[in-house]
């Protein structure tokens, strides 16, 4: 990676999103170098820095995380007894956090950090910020938490029709001046709201939005909660909810009746230690709709 960018030669990178379905883009290596500065601010890593990486290198983010390190004079630690900061997707956040000794400072990517989860790394003396971004835009926003996003430094976001699109310095080749990954959202004054990729379910001849449901349910969850559709022989489908907390598998049903309307309500609530991941550490939705169907 350093050499490639001596040589201003492109990288050729491999990105899966929520699938296991593996597909290429093209960036130069300056478009990441220019982000370095505003990520370093976002992060703390800098030269001396312990940086604990445990997803596959083959993910972007955990590249990037990596090649940072090395530029700023930081180095990459297998045991993250050893790390004074970390890159974690949400999901490995919930299961290895404590595994971070207190004050360690985490940057997290990969899929929305809820406020529940935040306020549990938090809990264990985590310093914790969280990116929006996807391989083929890099970073878009950057803050606390889901709801604390703002756009990331030399990013401009547009929200049309509901869609967001974003014109930075840090897109990848062929996709500009303004790009999108068909990622929804909204504009709450300077902060962006992420609703995510548009996957529906029609249920009853309805048709709702699985990322809206799993956003406003994220709102309330203390674990990590994700939202599928399964097939049914009389509705067409259904609409199924997965917790990792007990408590918001018991307490979610409840907040569902009062907040949604009941086209959106999940029909089926189910608790899993851990949710699936695809390679990259985010949540493989297929395989999950697989384990619904199984039990």
């Amino acid at each position: 990676m350093l050499e490639a960018n001596r040589a201003g030669a492109l990288l050729a990178l491999t990105t899966s999103g929520t699938t296991n379905s593996p597909r290429t883009i093209l960036r130069t290596t300056r478009s990441w170098w220019d982000s370095f500065e505003a990520y370093s601010a976002l992060s703390g890593v800098k030269a001396g820095a312990t940086v604990w990486v445990p997803g596959p290198l083959t993910a972007t983010m955990n590249l990037f995380a990596a090649v940072h390190a090395a530029v700023v004079g930081a180095r990459v630690v297998d045991d993250p007894a050893d790390a004074s900061h970390a890159c974690l997707t949400p999901t490995l956040l919930h299961m290895r956090g404590d595994d971070l000794a207190a004050r360690t400072r985490v940057i997290v990517g990969g899929s929305a950090l809820s406020r529940g989860a935040y306020k549990e790394a938090v809990t264990l003396g985590l310093r914790v910020r969280s990116y929006y971004g996807a391989a083929e835009l890099s970073f878009v926003a950057a803050g606390r938490h889901e709801g604390d996003l703002r756009p990331f430094p030399g990013a401009h976001v547009l929200v049309v029709d509901g869609v967001i699109h974003v014109a930075s310095p840090y897109l990848c080749e062929g996709v500009g001046p303004w790009a999108t990954v068909g990622d929804r959202g909204r504009m709450a004054g300077d902060r962006l709201v992420v609703l995510g990729r548009p996957g529906t379910a029609t249920t009853a001849g309805a048709t709702v939005s699985l990322a809206d449901i799993e956003a406003r349910l994220r709102a309330f969850a203390s674990g990590e909660v994700a939202v599928v559709a399964l097939p049914h022989k009389t509705l067409g489908e259904i609409v199924a909810a997965v917790c990792t907390d007990p408590d918001d598998a018991r307490d979610l049903p409840l907040i569902a009746h009062d907040v949604l309307r009941p086209t959106h309500r999940p029909r089926l609530w189910r608790t899993m230690e851990a949710l699936p991941l695809t390679f990259a550490g985010k949540v493989d939705r297929r395989t999950l709709v697989t384990l619904l169907e199984q039990r």
